[in-house]
This record gives structure tokens, sequence and C-alpha cells, in this order.
């Protein structure tokens, strides 16, 4: 494959699987709602114009594999009279391919996600089709039309890409934040492209779902797309089907398929004229190695681990100052529950309000950088960036630079979280951390309790973490003295602060403190000793107590 080949190859494969609109343009908000809206419109009114199809002639199943298996594109209709000429205007500018505009396609969907609409309605029309029994053309090799039109042609395309000597080259992601989530115009990637963003794989993997769906029981796409998102139905004061994505496309789909239908796309791929200049110097084994990768790596991203919503999409005020990088991987994580807010959010609008106030919060009243902690966990599927992997935190004193802080928002005393929430930690957050090099295999887990005087993360939280892997009984070795003198500590440069109190990012005070009790505030070092530290900065606490020690 050349070079000159390869980067023509990577500019239309962008182009085609893109996912930002042109700037503000006064059209409808890109969000799931208005899609919805217009095929409603469509389907009651002009039901001799399947939408799927009508997708496809506005560009939205573009690539060769694509065509392969749905055919050529109809024709593009003049504008139908059930859309406003601004709504037929938003429905080209997520399907058509335009080069002024290469990265576009999505809408922001009720759950917090955005979703492609190109591969989304692709794997509906192959459903749509299997239903009343359509032959699809043969093809050389055999592959399977749903994720032939959804997913393995962008996967396998997009690692044959950098296996091509354009090894630096992104395979997957990145997410991306909307302008407005109210009024969603404008979508901005975080990171370099790659022919599978974020976007991209959410509207695969819906596609994949839906159109396996509507296989075995056809309904009007109006319909099936509301009680999938959560529009209209009820499902929109709880977790839409949509919120599970990850974990129903990997219980249907499995690593070994994924593979199986990339090494497929790939050797059709290289008998088609469009793309057989990708394939020409990639022997058969080759070809099964690069498709194994791909389906490995989109398992471990968007499958394995959960879906992260970043700072952006939530509404965070900046950092206030420098942040301070972490040394991965960590070997401590620390849960805490929120308990104010303290009842469980269970919509991406709760949660980003519950995120913003925090950050309030913290920043305003305490005084603090940013929100504390690492992440926050949500009761609607997903998880939210507060430092995030690389940052200091200010989640658990002492320990903010060797561990994460991992928050569930609500208050824990008595109830559990809903076992969704809880397994979005322990069986995906924490494994994710240690396959990608962030945690220590050996890691340790407790709870904020361990580490001070707090109830954090409450009675019930606390008593199911002791069941999690890598959880050590125990407190926080905090040494007793009755008495401490400059010598002692090695240096002229310890002090004694009467009643220091260290409020935790949770509202409850971490410092153990009863009438009658002094504590010692060890600085550990020099420098420390003549700073007002902060959270972020680790200290040595000693309690003096004639009669007791602490904690208990």
């Amino acid at each position: 494959m050349t070079g000159a080949t390869s980067c023509t190859m990577f500019s239309w494969f962008l182009l085609v699987l893109s996912v930002c609109p042109r700037p503000g343009t006064g059209l409808p908000s890109r969000h799931m709602d208005s899609l919805v809206q217009m095929v409603e419109a469509l389907e009651s009114t002009e039901p001799e114009l399947p939408v799927p199809e009508l997708a496809r002639a506005l560009g939205g199943c573009s690539t060769p594999g694509c065509r392969a298996v749905l055919g050529e594109p109809p024709p593009v209709p003049p504008t139908p009279p059930a859309l406003t000429p601004e709504q037929w205007q938003l429905l080209g500018h997520l399907l058509h391919p335009d080069p002024l505009a290469p990265e576009r396609g999505a809408v922001l969907a009720p759950d917090g996600s955005t979703v492609a609409l190109g591969p989304l309605l692709a794997g509906i029309e192959v459903g749509l089709k299997r239903a009343k029994g359509w032959p699809f053309p043969a093809t050389g090799p055999p592959l399977d039309p749903l994720y032939a039109v959804t997913i393995s042609e962008a996967l396998g395309t997009s690692f044959l890409l950098a296996h091509g000597g354009h090894g630096h080259r992104a395979t997957l992601g990145p997410a991306g934040c909307w302008d407005d989530v109210e009024d969603p115009q404008n979508y901005t990637l975080l990171g370099p492209p790659s022919p599978l963003p974020d976007a991209v794989a959410n509207g695969a993997m819906d596609g994949v779902l839906l159109g396996a769906q509507v296989a075995q029981e056809p309904i009007p796409l109006a319909d099936l797309l509301r009680g999938y998102y959560g529009m209209g139905n009820g499902t929109e004061k709880g977790r839409p089907p949509s919120s599970y994505r990850r974990q129903d496309f990997g219980a249907l789909t499995g690593p070994g398929k994924l593979e199986e239908e990339v090494v497929a796309m790939l050797r059709v791929l290289r008998e088609l004229p469009p793309t057989q200049g990708l394939l020409e110097d990639v022997g058969p084994e080759e070809l099964v190695a690069i498709a194994g990768k791909a389906a490995r790596d989109f398992t471990e991203v968007y499958v394995e681990c959960p879906a992260i919503v970043p700072r952006c999409m939530w509404g965070a005020r900046p950092y206030r100052g420098t942040p301070k990088p972490l040394t991965l991987p960590l070997g401590f994580v620390f849960i805490h529950h929120t308990f104010v807010p303290s009842t469980p959010c269970r919509t991406f609008a709760a949660c980003a309000h519950a995120m913003r106030a925090m950050q309030r919060f913290h920043q305003d009243t305490r005084g603090w950088d940013d929100i504390g902690y690492s992440f926050v966990v949500g009761s609607d599927g997903y998880l939210y960036q507060g430092r995030g992997w690389h940052w200091v935190g200010a989640h658990t004193k002492g320990y903010n630079s060797r561990g994460y802080g991992v928050g569930y928002v609500g208050d824990f005393s008595a109830t559990l979280p809903d076992p969704d929430a809880i397994a979005l930690v322990k069986d995906r957050l924490l494994p994710c951390a240690m396959r990608t090099g962030r945690l220590q295999h050996n890691y340790t887990l407790r709870g904020h309790r361990q580490m001070g005087h707090t109830d954090c993360p409450g009675n019930s939280l606390f008593q199911e973490i002791e069941t999690w892997y890598g959880f050590k009984p125990g407190s926080a070795q905090v040494q007793m003295a009755t008495s401490l003198t400059a010598t002692s500590l090695g240096g002229p440069w310890s002090r004694e602060t009467p009643a220091w109190v260290d409020p935790g990012p949770d509202g409850h005070q971490s410092d153990g403190h009863q009438p009658g009790w002094t504590l010692v505030q060890v600085a550990t070092s020099p420098t420390d000793a003549l700073m007002d530290t902060g959270p972020e900065v680790p200290l040595a606490l000693k309690a003096i107590s004639l009669d007791r020690s602490w904690p208990r």
C-alpha cells in the first residue's frame, strides 16, 4: 500500500465516517428528538419512502463495503412535503458527505451519548430487509450484512490504515463535546480524529442492536427510536436501553464474532476496486492479525471499559491553577458517597446538574481547585469525569497522589446503589484501569471512613465494598504520641495546630476531632512547614490523647 494511496483513503474515510456538523446555521437542534420528529412526519405522510433508504439516498451509506451490501443508493428525492426546509437541510447536513465539514453526522441522545446516524440507520435498514426476506447480494467471502454496514468496515479500515506504515494515527476515538446540550449545534472532537470516533462507535453498536431487534419484530422507526433512546414513553425518568449499549452489544457479539466479521470485510474490500490499493501488500496472515487486534481493542475500549462523560459535557468550570499530574499506575482506590446530593441521579440532566453543584461547592465554599473526586458514579449507567485518570484529586487526605477517589452520587448510609451502579465500578471501571495500566494489579481498595473520621461511604455501601477485590480491612495508621519535639521529628520545622479540621469532599469532617483532643500536623518536608497546606498536600497526622487512641 503506497503512502499516497493510504493518505487518500484515510482522508476519504474520515469524510464519510465523520461526526461534526457545520457551525451554526439556524437549523433545528442536532438532538435525537429532532430526528424522531422528522421520522414521525415522514412515516405518517409518506410511507412509500422508507426513512433508512432516504438516509442512504442522502449519503448515509457511502462506503464501498456498505454499498456492496445494500447496493447503490436511490436518487435523492425532492424535499418531502412533510418536512420543513430547515428539517430537510438538517437531514442533508447529517447524512451527506461534505469536504468542507469532515466531522459531522451525529446527534445528541437523551442519555448524553453522541450517536452517528449513518451506521445507525444502515443497521436498521438491514434489519428491516431481513424481516422482509430481502436477498442480500452474495459477496466473495461471506459476511454478516448487519455488521458489514455498521462496524466491521470502519473498524477494519481504521486498523488497516494504522498498520500500513502509519501507526501514529489514532485507530479509535476520540470523544467529543457539544457547544450546548440544550440546543446542540456544533460538535468538537477532544483529540486526534480516527475513522471510528466514539460517536461512530455508538451509532454502530446501536445499529447492530436495533437492526437485530427489527429483524425479529418490525415496528415503526419513530417508535423504535423513542423506545430505545427513552423519549416520551415514560423511560425518560429512568435508564433508557441506549445506556446499556455496551453491555448489550458485548452480549450479542463477543470478540470472536467481531473478529470474524472484520476478517470477512477486509477480504471483501480486497476485491472491491475503490479499496484494492489498501490491501495489495497485506498477506492473509497479516490480514487476520490486523482484524484480531481491531476486535480486541474495540472490545476493550467500548465493551469492557465503561463510558465516561467528559467534563465539557456536564458543564465543568475550568480548573483553578495548574493541575498536578499523577504518576501511574496508582496503588489505591478510595470509595466515597457524595452524601449531598443525597438522592441518586438517574438521568444525564440530573447527573450533570449534580456534578456542577458539587464543583461549585468544592471550589467556592471549600476553596479547592476543582471538584475533588477523580470520577463520580451516576445511577444513569455512566461515570462522570472529575479530575480523571491523570490529575491529582482532593478526595482522601494524604493519599490524593497515590489513589483514585470514586464517589457515588447519593447517601448510602441505609441503602445500596443500584446493582448496575455497583457493577459499573466493581466489574468495569477497576478491571479496565488495571488492563490499561492506570491501576496496579495488586491495588488496595478502601472506604473513605478507613482513612479518617467520617461515615463515608455510608454503612450500606461500605459493607458492599468489603466484598470487592482489593479491599483491605483496618484503618490508616495514625500513631499516638504525648509530645512531639523538633528533635524527634528530625528538624525544626514541625508545628502543632490545635483543632485542625479537614472537611472531606463529601461534606463530612474527616478530622476525627473530639473535645479534649489536639491534632498535630506534621509537615513532610521543611518546605511544607512554611506553606498553607491544602487538601492536595499529603500530611502525617498524629492524635494526642492521654486516654484513648484514634481512630477506633
